[in-house]
């Protein structure tokens, strides 16, 4: 089957990235084995990024939390924190690269330092630079099975650096575009769903989506790609497909037809739908300072706090208090932020003037998304009602050019989903 990304690239080359469940165990690294095999054997050269195995770095984070903090007069510094959690990557490749020998092929792994991922020094949570293509492409060239540890880069001074949780899947997409070639995602699922198929049944794989509803739903709680990976994706083209890792080559070692769902530009995409998706995200936590100075620089230095602390805010709501010359002021964070932004306003109580803090962790965020938003009127009602009818209240909105997201008790989380399923008719996509 001809890859339509392949003939308007003008490229046989092929990234693919394997998850950490592909890479559970050593049948499991097998079964990716036979997989790359299959699509090297029609004469592509492929490159192969792969996750530790699962579970595998939360085990190597609680070691180094068992290490301890460093001693008097030592900076505190994650960079061999990265040494350590970069570890889980280099064994799976390893594993595959030695798996794919075992098979007769010429494989070979590559350390980030050695392609090399230029990263920035943020040890922990780099960010990439640049990635030149020219080593690894040459050895691609000479029939060579490069087998990459993904979430892993190196800084300007030769350090190893992290990429942050996911960040396997970013790795994916940068050697794809240092490649100018596709990047193919095999997970544990066979594509991108209209919202999470374990809440609703109805759910139905996307044959296509575009980058910027697959940013969104990634923002928004959806699991299959890191955002980063998507961002980057989009920034630089590059065509990626979501696809099983839970299938096998037939008795001649071809791949069966898996379409999977291809991530691309909007302008592919002949049928736009109104909306592609609902998300549905726990990781939320509402903070609201109650009684808060109703002078016009209280946000600002509200928000200037939490930035310069780098917690992300997402909604923001502002409403009367009940007290004269004062707002109560609602916004909400990651839950993993939540303590640390509660505590920066406590420390800053006097200085910022607010009455009360509250902390609320028991919420949720539901989301709609589709690039349809844009010329068709009427999501917001369709929304609203859908809830409105379930009995489900909201306590904050926020909107985008192309998805408008609520937050609502935690308890009605699945409840809303399924509802706003039904109500765009997602179940017939």
């Amino acid at each position: 089957m001809t890859r339509p990304d392949e003939t308007r690239r003008g490229t046989t080359r092929l990234v693919m990235k394997f998850g950490g469940t592909s890479m559970g165990d050593l049948e499991r690294i097998r079964r990716a084995a036979r997989i790359v095999a299959a699509e090297a054997a029609t004469g592509k050269q492929v490159a192969v990024v792969v996750s530790a195995m699962a579970g595998k770095t939360n085990e190597l984070v609680a070691w180094t939390d068992g290490a301890g903090r460093p001693g008097a007069g030592v900076a505190l510094s994650d960079d061999e924190y990265d040494v350590v959690v970069a570890s889980g990557e280099q064994v799976t490749a390893g594993l595959l690269a030695l798996t794919l020998r075992n098979m007769g092929l010429n494989a070979r792994t590559w350390m980030g330092w050695q392609i090399p991922i230029l990263t920035d020094d943020a040890h922990g949570r780099a960010r990439i630079d640049e990635v030149p293509g020219e080593v690894l492409g040459a050895a691609m060239d000479k029939g060579e099975i490069a087998v990459v540890p993904g979430f892993q880069g190196v800084s300007r001074s030769g350090r190893i650096t992290t990429l942050g949780r996911g960040g396997s899947d970013t790795s994916a997409v940068a050697v794809a575009a240092a490649l100018n070639c596709p990047c193919d995602i095999y997970t544990d699922v066979d594509g991108v769903y209209t919202t999470d198929p374990r809440i609703e049944s109805r759910a139905r794989r996307l044959e296509k989506i575009s980058y910027e509803e697959m940013l969104e739903m990634a923002s928004l709680g959806a699991k299959v790609l890191q955002t980063r990976s998507v961002e980057l994706a989009m920034a630089k083209q590059v065509p990626l497909r979501v696809l099983s890792s839970f299938i096998e080559p037939d008795e001649n070692g071809a791949l069966p037809v898996h379409a999977g769902t291809l991530i691309c530009d909007e302008e592919e995409i002949v049928e736009k739908r109104i909306v592609s998706g609902v998300t549905m995200s726990r990781d939320e936590a509402r903070i609201t300072l109650l009684g808060l100075s109703d002078r016009v620089e209280a946000p600002a230095d509200v928000f200037t706090r939490l930035a310069e602390a780098n917690v992300n805010v997402d909604m923001i709501v502002q409403s009367q208090a009940r007290s004269e010359g004062a707002v109560n002021l609602t916004f909400t964070t990651g839950r993993r932020d939540a303590a640390r932004a509660a505590d920066l306003m406590r420390a800053a109580q006097q200085e910022i003037g607010f009455e009360e803090l509250r902390v609320d962790e028991d919420v949720a965020k539901v989301s709609v998304v589709g690039v349809g938003m844009r010329s068709h009127a009427g999501v917001a009602q369709t929304m609203f009602r859908a809830l409105a009818d379930k009995g489900v209240k909201f306590q904050a909105i926020s909107t985008s050019e192309i998805k408008i997201s609520v937050l609502i008790d935690a308890a009605y989380a699945e409840l809303a989903v399924r509802a706003l399923h039904a109500a765009y008719g997602l179940e017939t996509v």
